[in-house]
């Protein structure tokens, strides 16, 4: 049996060398090695693995080469569609749905008149009838309220001390109790969803999802391209890596910057340039993830179209 220097490792291999392992990254140090799965040039080399037809872009490896695991969600749930009957008697507003589950097996729930014990039933919203120990109850209708934030406003939709808050301004828009989707700070200004939608304002603030948000930053004194290439390159913030996929400034004005970020975290654009030691005098959020405020001035607020609700729920 033959001696195998390599063996004994993690892996299989000597640490640094990237023999036997093809497609790792590594470029081979002598010419003719291995290199797009053709053999080697020397006389009496072993033909390398050939290259089949490619199945599309390679998954993305962490550490040792393993694969990283990739997030997938289902897609949101409709409101309006076949549910499963806990979640119907939660989104009415009854109990949570492990309450409700024992409710269902308890028998204390009939739909149509029948008593249902199955926890997989479901039901059809828009013509079901549930009841819960005899009264009838309906699940909330889920709400989606796009508002263009002035400044000085709370980003919520109560303030007990009775400061000003977005609240105020969308009292109108529905008689449901809305809450907002992430944190944007009093000074800042731009696009705020509000939504009595559990589930997809989990979704939008996942760490990995990350929308697509677009800033356009006012500073007090002006920006270098320096600057602007450690936007992108990224840096270290808070014990955490914070970049932005794209930062240029607005029509050539160096006080005035617009940058794209994918990252949920609490005041990063304003808290990235002030650790560049910049003064920020306005932070305006005009893009989030596939909704604009096209149409919609300072103060103003409208309802989610079902496209637009579609393409939100899609980026999730």
């Amino acid at each position: 049996m033959k001696h195998n220097p390599d063996k004994g490792r993690r892996g299989g291999a000597r640490k640094g060398s990237a023999k036997g392992r093809p497609g790792s990254g590594a470029k081979p140090s002598k010419p003719g090695s291995f290199k797009g799965g053709k053999s080697s040039d020397k006389p009496g080399a072993k033909p390398g693995p050939k290259s089949g037809p490619k199945s599309g872009p390679k998954p993305a490896r962490g550490r040792h080469g393993r694969p990283r695991p990739q997030l997938k969600f289902a897609p949101v749930p409709d409101s309006t569609a076949t549910m499963r009957l806990n979640r119907y008697i939660a989104q009415s507003g009854v109990c949570s749905r492990r309450e409700a589950d024992v409710m269902i097996t308890a028998g204390v729930v009939n739909v149509n008149g029948k008593v249902i014990t199955e926890l997989g039933h479901k039901v059809d919203p828009t013509k079901d009838t549930v009841r819960v120990e005899g009264d009838t109850i309906r699940p909330e209708p889920m709400r989606y309220v796009l508002i263009n934030k002035p400044k000085n406003f709370l980003a919520v939709d109560h303030d007990p001390s009775g400061r000003r808050t977005i609240g105020d301004l969308i009292k109108q828009a529905c008689r449901e109790r809305v809450f907002p989707v992430d944190r944007v700070e009093k000074e800042s200004t731009g696009l705020i969803l509000f939504t009595n939608d559990g589930e997809l304002t989990k979704r939008l603030n996942h760490p990995k999802v990350a929308l697509r948000e677009l800033y356009h930053v006012t500073l007090a004194k002006k920006a270098s391209p320096e600057d602007l290439e450690k936007m992108v390159e990224g840096f270290v913030l808070d014990q955490g890596f914070v970049k932005a996929k794209e930062a240029a400034f607005v029509k050539n004005d160096p006080h005035e910057v617009g940058m794209e970020i994918h990252s949920n975290r609490s005041r990063v654009v304003r808290r990235m340039w002030e650790h560049l030691g910049h003064k920020v005098v306005k932070v305006d959020r005009v893009v989030y993830g596939p909704l604009t405020k096209k149409d919609l001035p300072r103060g103003h607020w409208r309802h989610l179209s079902d496209q637009e609700l579609n393409m939100l729920r899609m980026t999730t």
